[in-house]
Formats: structure tokens, sequence, C-alpha cells
């Protein structure tokens, strides 16, 4: 098992995950510089920052970087990607997943603790979770305002593509739960074909006790569980 994480100029959780997912959970992991043409990994992960300086818009620079190329490849051949704040706002600019984001509605930057449910976990990211479950992770982003079409809704909520939404700490979704004004206070999607995820907060900022929460653990618990399963089966 072998995970990758992209770095981009202006890549600034690029360490945290790497961190987690080599020092944490003992997991071969490597950095893929931008430029790079070809990777051999079973998981790619998209981290936070401001890829590009956010320049145009979060993201818009960055899906054109060389070694987007191999992941939509990756991601079509059936390889885990999860795209986290800055990772999120690249895979929707790549069209890896659909929407957009916008400013936040209060147009501040937001970094805090968050409360996020979960609406789906039947998913490589989400199987070691609990529907229903709540998460406590923190969010850092100026643009994390999820937008989509009406229709695009309908179609992520009857897909059960909506895999994680803001919420308070009981569980209820709420408005006042909504920190960046999200539609259906949506704090993460996955592709149709379920092995893609886009999300706003950031689990590697609270997978061990040390930084004061553990609620990010499960997200790669559940991308460890899922490929291992995988490499059983073969």
């Amino acid at each position: 098992m072998r995970f990758g994480v992209v770095v981009f100029p202006g890549s600034n959780c690029d360490a945290d995950c790497f961190h987690v997912l080599k020092n944490v959970f003992g997991r071969e992991t490597v950095y893929i510089w931008h430029k790079d043409d070809s990777f051999d990994v079973d998981c790619i992960v998209l981290p936070g920052g401001f890829s590009y300086g956010d320049y145009l818009r979060a993201g818009a620079i960055a899906r054109f970087s060389p070694v987007m190329k191999k992941v939509v490849e990756f991601s079509e051949a059936g390889g885990l990607v999860i795209g986290i704040c800055n990772g999120f706002q690249i895979l929707l600019e790549a069209g890896l997943l659909p929407g957009a984001m916008l400013r936040n509605k209060s147009i501040n930057f937001r970094c805090h603790d968050v409360y996020l449910r979960v609406e789906n976990n039947e998913t490589p990211f989400t199987n070691k979770a609990l529907k229903g479950q709540v998460l406590k992770i923190p969010i850092a982003h100026g643009e994390g305002n999820y937008y989509c079409e009406p229709d695009t809704l309908k179609r992520l909520i009857a897909n059960g593509q909506v895999v994680f939404r803001y919420c308070n700490s009981r569980g209820e979704v709420t408005e006042d739960a909504n920190p960046n004004g999200s539609l259906y206070n949506i704090a993460g999607i996955i592709n149709e074909k379920g092995n893609v995820l886009g999300m706003m907060p950031h689990p590697e900022r609270c997978s061990e006790k040390i930084l004061g929460g553990e609620d990010g653990r499960v997200i790669w618990e559940s991308i460890i569980a899922y490929l291992e399963r995988g490499a059983n089966r073969g």
C-alpha cells in the first residue's frame, strides 16, 4: 500500500498529510511534485494550501499542472483520490467533481473546528464511520462556499454523493452550523464512481491526540481498510 501526496507551489498541508500517513499510520508515503508525469501509488492526496497563490481562483491554475493529467487518468482507472481544502478546489476546477467554490458567505477566512455529519458511510473514505456519526474537524479556508446547479444537487443527493454535511455538536444540520454558506451544508462530496472525495475540513489536523482530537483518523482508517480489502481480493 503506497500513498502519494502531491506538492504544488503554495501547498502548505502536504507535510501534515505525509506525516499522518507515514508516521502515524506507518504506511509507505511519497511526495509527488506537480511537474511529475508518472507515479506508482494506490491513493493520491491533494493537500490544502494556496496552490499558485490562489491566483484567478483557488485551484484554477493548479488544475493545469502536468501531474493533474495523470491524476485524472489515475481516477478514471479507479484509483483513490482525496482532495482536502485546496485539494477539493482543484478537483472541482479539474472537473473530477461537480460544482464550484465561492467566497465564504462572510467574506472572511474561517479557521476553527466544525462538526460534520457522515451522510454516507459506504464509501472507500468512510467505511469505518457510522452513518450519522458526528466528527469534529478543523477548517481553514476563504473559499469554501460550495455551489452547484439545482439539478446537480438533486443528483448528488439521490446518488448518495454528499458524504459530509456541516452540523452542530448534536448532529443537527442548521444554518448556524454552516461556516461558509455552502449549499445544502455540504462539506464533502464524492464522484459517481465513488473513488474521488473532496472535503473542505482537514482530517490530517486531527489525527493525533497530541493535537487535541482524533476524529480525522476515521477517514484515513477507512482508506487503509478499503485498500487492504482490495489487496486481499487480489
